[in-house]
């Protein structure tokens, strides 16, 4: 039996064929959209997303292999391309391109990405002479950077961004010292060390600028001013600082109003000890040493001359003439003396160093031991000094008699040895009477011929005193050829008086003042007129120290005028 075909099958078959043979669907025209289309990094290198919206599928590309994609393609919709960038250790920036596409359709993502924080220095540690200098620091910055330097002696000045100039200035100090230039630039910091080695103890002989042996180098100080309780202030020989008794810090302003109102010396006693750092080799604070020159140079600033010393400084050396204490002394003061005279070692002749004060065990006559001592700390010294060499060996350096008692100069002073001749000088002070002159409880308030006879004048220590006292230290020395350093006098301003005692009292103190003055010019010694800075009553203070005002016009009136 033949088989049929149903109809309903053959018409089902022509449908299946007709929808077989229809066209394809067109392909819809892509569509991309992206979140970003610029993409920023920092240097350190990260990862990013930018959002991709496509209504086909995609693919992406780099055109840099520091720059990377995590997914470089995807289907149609919305989907997440991640940025990946690796850090960049160069110090420019740099930039990628991220190419994102359908078909012939792009669109691109640029990537920015910053270089690097770069700083760099040519040497970590530099080496520099005792004398300072200049000296150049190579340096390579990807910006600009900012410079610290520590401590003060050091300083830098920027030539360019590739190299700066480091200014050292002269070590003072016979120890090396360390000091640091930092750079910072960002979060990047370099610094180099600088070494600067210590000065030599002992160098040759420099004659420049020390041309005058001491008689005609005495004639060129006119009239001297002491910078009285300050640099010397010391509550013991180790406590020490420049206000502790009660003045402000020197100034260059004060030493200009002292130089305009007639004076051509300063005398700036001195504390060392209580500026030890290391109490077994005696080495002494280099910010002092720098601080004692910072006020010599106010002086040298005015082409004045300059006195440094070691002073009462606490009592170790000036309270101890005695063979118990000598050795122990000496050799303090030695140490101390090398030290200072190597600092101030290239100062001209303008600068003068006066080994002690007033050295004593009491105050009357001194035994033979004391005097023996006491001038054994004059040789050392001496011995220092001139062991410094440089403008040392020339300098001209001052010795004190027992107490820097004239009466006692003149009984005992036995001038030290020295190899170098003709520079030396003597020193006294003289403040006689002293009921006059220091003791401000006493009633003697009066001075001079105009007030001879009167209970309120002491009874000695008029002119005749002066001129015998200091004709007695032009005999013994001056007309020997050692000029003498009158290194303090005065008499108190009893400013507690009233009314015709306070008026009689000036003007037997100007009397004074003038008359001491003039006679020690006139006999050969340099006065030094002490000032205290303490401008109240029983004070010295010829100059307000704050203000630099003159308080004391007669006084200065007095003392100047000797100079007529």
């Amino acid at each position: 039996m033949a088989k049929t075909i149903s109809l309903w099958s053959i018409i089902g078959t022509l449908l299946l064929l007709a929808m077989a043979c229809d066209p394809e669907e067109p392909r819809p025209d892509p569509k991309l959209i992206l979140s970003f289309e610029e993409v920023f990094f920092s240097h350190e290198g990260e990862a990013q997303e930018v959002e991709v919206n496509a209504n086909l599928p995609w693919q992406a590309s780099s055109s840099e292999t520091w720059c990377t994609l995590s997914a470089p393609s995807g289907e149609a919709g919305v989907a997440q391309l991640a940025i990946n960038v690796a850090a960049n250790t160069g110090a420019e920036s740099r930039s990628a391109t991220i190419t994102v596409s359908i078909d012939q359709v792009t669109k691109n993502i640029t990537v920015t990405q910053a270089g690097a924080e770069v700083l760099q220095l040519s040497d970590s540690e530099m080496e520099i002479g005792e004398n300072g200098g200049e000296y150049t620091l190579g340096v390579t910055a990807s910006g600009i950077f900012e410079i610290e330097t520590s401590p003060t002696w050091l300083t830098v000045s920027a030539t360019s961004q590739q190299e700066l100039q480091i200014q050292a200035k002269r070590n003072p100090v016979l120890a090396a010292r360390e000091g640091i230039v930092r750079l910072k630039l960002g979060g990047v910091v370099q610094e180099v060390t600088v070494v600067q080695s210590g000065q030599a103890l002992q160098v040759a002989p420099d004659k420049m600028g020390m041309e005058l042996d001491a008689l005609p180098l005495a004639d060129q100080i006119l009239l001297g001013w002491n910078l009285g309780n300050t640099l010397e202030a010391a509550s013991s020989p180790e406590v020490a600082g420049e206000t502790l008794w009660g003045n402000p810090m020197a100034s260059q302003a004060l030493i200009d109003a002292v130089k305009n109102a007639g004076f051509n010396a300063v005398r700036i006693p001195c504390a060392w000890s209580g500026y030890i750092e290391d109490r077994e080799t005696h080495r002494l604070s280099t910010a002092w040493i720098n601080r004692v020159q910072e006020v010599v140079d106010y002086c040298m600033n005015n082409d004045m001359y300059a006195i440094i010393n070691i002073h009462w400084d606490g009592g170790w050396l000036e309270e101890n003439p005695t063979y118990d204490k000598q050795e122990e002394v000496n050799v303090k003061m030695k140490a101390l003396w090398e030290q200072i005279a190597v600092a101030f070692r290239d100062y001209d002749q303008r600068l003068l160093f006066a080994g002690t004060n007033e050295v004593r065990k009491d105050y009357g006559t001194p035994t033979s031991e004391y005097i023996e001592v006491q001038q054994s700390f004059n040789q050392t010294f001496v011995d220092a000094v001139r062991s410094t060499g440089g403008k040392n060996s020339w300098r001209n350096i001052v010795v004190q008699a027992y107490n820097t008692n004239i009466e006692h100069a003149h009984n005992f002073l036995e001038l030290p040895q020295d190899p170098t001749p003709n520079r030396k000088m003597v020193e006294v002070h003289y403040y006689d009477p002293w009921d006059f002159a220091l003791d401000g409880n006493s009633n003697k308030y009066l001075w001079g011929k105009d007030y001879e006879g009167s209970a309120n004048a002491s009874g000695w220590g008029q002119e005749a005193w002066v001129d015998q006292m200091f004709g007695l230290m032009k005999s013994d020395f001056v007309d020997k050829g050692i000029p003498v350093v009158l290194g303090e006098y005065g008499a108190i301003l009893r400013s507690s008086l009233l009314s015709v005692a306070l008026e009689n009292h000036k003007k037997a103190r100007n009397h004074y003042l003038h008359y001491v003055t003039k006679s020690a010019m006139e006999h050969g010694l340099i006065p030094f007129y002490w000032d205290n800075g303490h401008t109240g009553n029983n004070g010295f203070g010829l100059f307000n120290r704050h203000t630099t005002a003159i308080v004391q016009a007669d006084a200065v009136e007095a003392i100047v005028s000797s100079l007529d």
